[in-house]
């Protein structure tokens, strides 16, 4: 599912129009972004968790040569999947 087939199912099943429901994806996607960008965490029930985690420095290869280079440390966005949605997709 894409960001509009996301809209189009949300404005259906919350009977608002297309354009109410691209705004409110859209603010959503801000939000999270926001918060994460401020390394707060972002907590919805019943969904998941998305956080901000630290990935150190490592060493990897160039997959063309094969020449080590090493890879700086990074902070990535992650998501933890609540209990309702992992058995919303295991059953």
């Amino acid at each position: 599912m894409n960001k509009s087939e996301l809209v189009d199912s949300i404005s259906s099943s919350a009977d608002i129009s297309k354009a109410a429901a691209s705004r409110a994806v859209d603010a959503l996607c801000d939000a999270v972004g926001s918060a994460l960008k401020n390394s707060e965490t972002v907590a919805i029930a019943g969904f998941g968790t998305f956080s901000v985690r630290d990935r150190a420095a490592r060493t990897g290869r160039n997959p063309r040569t094969g020449e080590a280079i090493e890879i700086a440390a990074s902070r990535v966005p992650a998501f933890k999947a609540g209990k309702a949605l992992r058995d919303a997709v295991n059953g």
